[in-house]
Protein backbone atom coordinates (compact mmCIF):
# COMPACT_ATOMS: atom_id res chain seq x y z
CA UNK A 1 0.00 0.00 0.00
CA UNK A 2 1.39 3.40 -0.98
CA UNK A 3 2.73 5.74 1.44
CA UNK A 4 -0.07 8.52 3.03
CA UNK A 5 3.20 10.31 4.35
CA UNK A 6 3.90 7.34 6.98
CA UNK A 7 7.45 8.80 6.89
CA UNK A 8 10.17 7.96 4.56
CA UNK A 9 11.05 5.10 5.84
CA UNK A 10 7.59 3.23 5.14
CA UNK A 11 8.06 3.84 1.32
CA UNK A 12 11.96 3.43 0.56
CA UNK A 13 13.61 0.24 0.98
CA UNK A 14 17.01 1.28 2.94
CA UNK A 15 20.05 -0.28 1.50
CA UNK A 16 19.86 1.88 -1.97
CA UNK A 17 23.48 2.98 -3.16
CA UNK A 18 22.50 6.12 -5.17
CA UNK A 19 19.17 7.94 -4.95
CA UNK A 20 18.44 10.55 -7.92
CA UNK A 21 16.04 13.33 -7.10
CA UNK A 22 14.02 15.46 -9.65
CA UNK A 23 12.30 18.60 -8.37
CA UNK A 24 9.44 20.63 -10.27
CA UNK A 25 9.74 23.51 -11.92
CA UNK A 26 7.45 23.64 -15.05
CA UNK A 27 8.01 22.90 -18.38
CA UNK A 28 10.90 24.73 -18.11
CA UNK A 29 11.83 22.48 -15.28
CA UNK A 30 11.33 19.25 -17.69
CA UNK A 31 13.66 20.66 -20.00
CA UNK A 32 16.24 22.16 -17.78
CA UNK A 33 16.50 18.48 -15.92
CA UNK A 34 16.79 16.62 -19.60
CA UNK A 35 19.43 18.96 -20.26
CA UNK A 36 21.88 19.09 -17.16
CA UNK A 37 21.35 14.74 -16.97
CA UNK A 38 22.49 14.92 -21.31
CA UNK A 39 25.30 17.43 -20.28
CA UNK A 40 26.14 15.00 -17.89
CA UNK A 41 26.53 11.99 -19.61
CA UNK A 42 28.44 14.33 -22.32
CA UNK A 43 30.97 14.54 -19.92
CA UNK A 44 30.46 10.37 -18.69
CA UNK A 45 28.78 10.45 -15.76
CA UNK A 46 25.60 8.27 -15.72
CA UNK A 47 23.08 9.46 -12.79
CA UNK A 48 20.23 7.50 -14.37
CA UNK A 49 21.77 4.61 -13.26
CA UNK A 50 20.74 5.49 -10.14
CA UNK A 51 19.05 3.30 -7.30
CA UNK A 52 16.02 4.86 -6.50
CA UNK A 53 14.52 7.98 -8.38
CA UNK A 54 12.27 10.47 -6.51
CA UNK A 55 9.89 12.66 -8.78
CA UNK A 56 7.89 15.84 -8.18
CA UNK A 57 6.21 17.40 -10.56
CA UNK A 58 8.22 18.68 -13.57
CA UNK A 59 10.47 16.04 -11.78
CA UNK A 60 7.97 13.05 -12.08
CA UNK A 61 8.33 13.40 -15.71
CA UNK A 62 11.81 13.27 -16.25
CA UNK A 63 12.03 10.35 -13.22
CA UNK A 64 9.22 8.54 -14.96
CA UNK A 65 11.52 8.77 -18.39
CA UNK A 66 14.74 7.72 -16.91
CA UNK A 67 13.00 5.04 -14.68
CA UNK A 68 11.17 4.02 -18.01
CA UNK A 69 15.44 3.32 -20.10
CA UNK A 70 14.92 6.42 -22.14
CA UNK A 71 18.77 8.02 -22.87
CA UNK A 72 19.39 11.57 -21.78
CA UNK A 73 20.60 12.63 -25.60
CA UNK A 74 17.12 11.41 -26.70
CA UNK A 75 15.28 13.17 -24.02
CA UNK A 76 17.04 16.23 -24.88
CA UNK A 77 16.27 15.83 -28.39
CA UNK A 78 12.70 15.78 -28.14
CA UNK A 79 13.06 19.17 -25.71
CA UNK A 80 14.75 20.93 -28.97
CA UNK A 81 13.98 19.22 -31.91
CA UNK A 82 10.73 20.75 -33.91
CA UNK A 83 10.10 17.21 -34.83
CA UNK A 84 9.88 15.59 -32.17
CA UNK A 85 8.22 18.25 -29.72
CA UNK A 86 5.27 16.86 -27.95
CA UNK A 87 2.15 19.30 -27.91
CA UNK A 88 2.19 21.29 -24.52
CA UNK A 89 -0.72 23.50 -23.57
CA UNK A 90 -0.68 27.16 -22.58
CA UNK A 91 -2.01 27.79 -19.01
CA UNK A 92 -5.12 29.81 -19.61
CA UNK A 93 -4.26 31.86 -16.49
CA UNK A 94 -0.88 33.88 -16.44
CA UNK A 95 1.55 33.32 -13.95
CA UNK A 96 1.59 36.91 -12.73
CA UNK A 97 -2.30 36.01 -11.86
CA UNK A 98 -1.17 32.93 -10.05
CA UNK A 99 0.51 34.24 -7.66
CA UNK A 100 -1.98 37.01 -7.06
CA UNK A 101 -4.27 33.81 -6.08
CA UNK A 102 -1.77 31.88 -4.26
CA UNK A 103 -0.52 34.60 -2.43
CA UNK A 104 -3.26 35.15 0.13
CA UNK A 105 -2.96 31.25 0.65
CA UNK A 106 0.53 32.04 1.87
CA UNK A 107 0.23 34.94 4.11
CA UNK A 108 -3.26 33.66 5.94
CA UNK A 109 -2.57 29.80 6.37
CA UNK A 110 -1.79 28.80 9.97
CA UNK A 111 0.65 26.00 9.44
CA UNK A 112 1.58 23.50 6.49
CA UNK A 113 -1.07 21.64 6.55
CA UNK A 114 -3.35 24.61 6.46
CA UNK A 115 -1.70 25.91 3.60
CA UNK A 116 -1.79 22.52 1.88
CA UNK A 117 -5.52 22.47 2.13
CA UNK A 118 -5.89 25.83 1.02
CA UNK A 119 -4.19 25.11 -2.26
CA UNK A 120 -6.15 22.13 -2.46
CA UNK A 121 -9.32 24.22 -2.22
CA UNK A 122 -7.90 26.65 -4.53
CA UNK A 123 -7.41 23.39 -7.24
CA UNK A 124 -11.05 22.18 -6.79
CA UNK A 125 -12.31 25.43 -7.56
CA UNK A 126 -10.68 26.76 -10.88
CA UNK A 127 -11.94 26.10 -13.75
CA UNK A 128 -9.33 25.02 -16.11
CA UNK A 129 -9.65 22.54 -18.76
CA UNK A 130 -11.14 18.38 -18.60
CA UNK A 131 -9.03 16.24 -16.80
CA UNK A 132 -8.94 14.06 -20.18
CA UNK A 133 -7.33 16.81 -21.99
CA UNK A 134 -3.94 17.26 -19.62
CA UNK A 135 -3.69 13.49 -19.89
CA UNK A 136 -2.93 13.64 -22.86
CA UNK A 137 -0.50 16.03 -22.64
CA UNK A 138 1.14 14.18 -20.28
CA UNK A 139 0.56 10.59 -22.16
CA UNK A 140 2.75 12.21 -25.18
CA UNK A 141 5.33 12.91 -22.87
CA UNK A 142 5.79 9.83 -21.40
CA UNK A 143 5.04 7.90 -25.12
CA UNK A 144 4.03 4.64 -23.61
CA UNK A 145 5.94 3.64 -20.76
CA UNK A 146 5.06 1.73 -17.78
CA UNK A 147 6.35 1.28 -14.08
CA UNK A 148 10.11 -0.79 -14.92
CA UNK A 149 11.01 -2.09 -11.56
CA UNK A 150 11.15 -0.86 -8.22
CA UNK A 151 13.28 2.42 -8.35
CA UNK A 152 10.05 4.90 -9.29
CA UNK A 153 8.53 6.96 -6.71
CA UNK A 154 6.08 9.67 -7.75
CA UNK A 155 4.73 11.71 -5.14
CA UNK A 156 1.28 13.53 -5.19
CA UNK A 157 -0.78 15.41 -2.54
CA UNK A 158 -4.75 14.69 -1.98
CA UNK A 159 -6.57 18.00 -2.75
CA UNK A 160 -8.96 17.63 0.16
CA UNK A 161 -6.52 17.05 2.81
CA UNK A 162 -3.45 17.87 1.79
CA UNK A 163 -2.30 14.67 2.43
CA UNK A 164 1.24 13.24 0.96
CA UNK A 165 1.02 10.05 -1.14
CA UNK A 166 4.01 8.08 -2.76
CA UNK A 167 3.00 6.61 -5.90
CA UNK A 168 5.55 3.31 -6.77
CA UNK A 169 4.87 0.22 -8.91
CA UNK A 170 3.06 -1.57 -6.26
CA UNK A 171 0.21 1.33 -6.06
CA UNK A 172 -1.70 0.16 -8.60
CA UNK A 173 -2.24 3.63 -10.09
CA UNK A 174 -1.36 3.84 -13.81
CA UNK A 175 1.64 5.91 -14.33
CA UNK A 176 0.57 8.45 -16.48
CA UNK A 177 -2.29 9.29 -13.98
CA UNK A 178 0.09 9.16 -11.58
CA UNK A 179 2.95 11.90 -13.27
CA UNK A 180 -0.66 13.50 -14.40
CA UNK A 181 -1.51 14.03 -10.50
CA UNK A 182 2.64 14.73 -10.02
CA UNK A 183 2.33 17.62 -12.48
CA UNK A 184 -1.18 18.87 -11.36
CA UNK A 185 0.00 22.56 -10.38
CA UNK A 186 -3.23 24.47 -8.72
CA UNK A 187 -5.06 26.52 -10.39
CA UNK A 188 -3.25 25.73 -13.59
CA UNK A 189 -4.21 22.21 -14.16
CA UNK A 190 -6.68 20.17 -12.72
CA UNK A 191 -6.54 17.50 -9.58
CA UNK A 192 -6.75 14.37 -11.04
CA UNK A 193 -9.02 11.34 -10.00
CA UNK A 194 -7.22 8.28 -8.64
CA UNK A 195 -8.74 5.71 -6.51
CA UNK A 196 -12.04 8.09 -6.05
CA UNK A 197 -9.83 10.34 -4.68
CA UNK A 198 -8.40 13.63 -6.59
CA UNK A 199 -4.96 14.61 -6.20
CA UNK A 200 -2.71 17.54 -7.08
CA UNK A 201 0.88 18.50 -6.96
CA UNK A 202 3.90 16.96 -5.26
CA UNK A 203 5.51 20.39 -5.16
CA UNK A 204 2.27 21.54 -2.84
CA UNK A 205 4.14 18.95 -0.27
CA UNK A 206 7.62 19.91 -0.82
CA UNK A 207 9.14 21.07 -4.18
CA UNK A 208 11.57 18.36 -4.65
CA UNK A 209 10.39 16.06 -1.51
CA UNK A 210 14.47 14.94 -0.99
CA UNK A 211 13.66 12.86 2.13
CA UNK A 212 12.06 10.40 0.55
CA UNK A 213 15.52 9.63 -0.57
CA UNK A 214 16.30 8.16 2.92
CA UNK A 215 18.05 4.44 3.03
CA UNK A 216 20.71 6.03 -0.11
CA UNK A 217 24.16 6.49 0.92
CA UNK A 218 24.59 9.37 -1.76
CA UNK A 219 21.82 11.68 -3.01
CA UNK A 220 22.59 13.57 -6.13
CA UNK A 221 19.29 16.71 -5.93
CA UNK A 222 18.46 18.29 -9.32
CA UNK A 223 16.42 21.01 -8.30
CA UNK A 224 15.11 23.30 -10.80
CA UNK A 225 13.31 25.16 -8.12
CA UNK A 226 14.89 25.92 -4.75
CA UNK A 227 12.90 26.50 -1.15
CA UNK A 228 13.25 25.88 2.65
CA UNK A 229 12.10 22.41 2.15
CA UNK A 230 14.73 21.35 0.20
CA UNK A 231 17.51 22.27 2.23
CA UNK A 232 15.33 20.89 5.55
CA UNK A 233 15.02 17.30 3.10
CA UNK A 234 19.17 17.19 2.39
CA UNK A 235 20.06 17.86 6.88
CA UNK A 236 17.15 14.90 7.49
CA UNK A 237 19.11 12.13 5.59
CA UNK A 238 21.59 12.94 8.24
CA UNK A 239 25.02 13.21 8.25
CA UNK A 240 26.48 9.79 7.26
CA UNK A 241 24.61 10.79 3.33
CA UNK A 242 26.46 12.25 0.63
CA UNK A 243 24.55 15.20 -0.92
CA UNK A 244 25.30 16.94 -4.24
CA UNK A 245 22.47 20.03 -5.08
CA UNK A 246 22.27 20.99 -8.38
CA UNK A 247 20.10 24.53 -8.69
CA UNK A 248 19.92 26.41 -11.91
CA UNK A 249 22.72 28.50 -12.31
CA UNK A 250 22.81 32.30 -13.40
CA UNK A 251 22.15 31.17 -17.39
CA UNK A 252 19.80 28.43 -16.89
CA UNK A 253 17.51 31.13 -14.91
CA UNK A 254 17.50 33.42 -17.64
CA UNK A 255 16.70 30.50 -19.72
CA UNK A 256 13.62 29.63 -17.77
CA UNK A 257 12.02 33.42 -18.38
CA UNK A 258 9.62 34.71 -16.74
CA UNK A 259 7.02 31.83 -16.83
CA UNK A 260 8.05 28.57 -16.26
CA UNK A 261 5.09 27.02 -17.50
CA UNK A 262 5.31 28.59 -21.20
CA UNK A 263 6.12 25.92 -23.61
CA UNK A 264 8.50 28.73 -25.09
CA UNK A 265 10.55 28.10 -22.27
CA UNK A 266 11.50 24.41 -23.62
CA UNK A 267 14.54 24.56 -25.84
CA UNK A 268 16.32 27.65 -23.99
CA UNK A 269 16.00 25.84 -20.60
CA UNK A 270 17.17 22.83 -22.24
CA UNK A 271 20.11 24.10 -23.62
CA UNK A 272 21.41 26.06 -20.80
CA UNK A 273 20.74 23.13 -18.68
CA UNK A 274 22.95 20.90 -20.88
CA UNK A 275 25.72 23.40 -20.62
CA UNK A 276 25.16 23.71 -16.57
CA UNK A 277 25.34 19.28 -16.70
CA UNK A 278 28.92 19.96 -18.27
CA UNK A 279 29.91 22.39 -15.93
CA UNK A 280 29.25 20.56 -12.81
CA UNK A 281 30.34 16.82 -13.98
CA UNK A 282 32.72 16.78 -12.04
CA UNK A 283 31.29 17.34 -8.78
CA UNK A 284 28.96 14.74 -9.39
CA UNK A 285 31.14 12.11 -10.78
CA UNK A 286 33.14 13.13 -6.71
CA UNK A 287 29.60 11.73 -5.52
CA UNK A 288 29.42 8.79 -7.24
CA UNK A 289 32.74 7.50 -6.97
CA UNK A 290 32.83 8.37 -3.37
Amino acid sequence: MPAVDGGPADVVPTGRRLGLVLGGGGVAGVAWHTGVLCGLADAGVDVTVADLVVGTSAGATVAAQVAGGRAPDDLFRRQVDPTTLSTELMPRLPMAELWELMAPIYTEATDDADRRRRLGALALSVDTVDESVRRRVIEARLEGLDWVGDRLRVVVVEATSGDRRVLDVSSGVDLVDAVTASCAVPGVWPPVTIDGSRYIDGGVWSVANVDLAVGCDRVLVLAPLVDPTVQQGIAGLGDAVRVELVAPDESSMAAFGVDVLDPASREPSARAGRAQGGDVARQVATLLDG
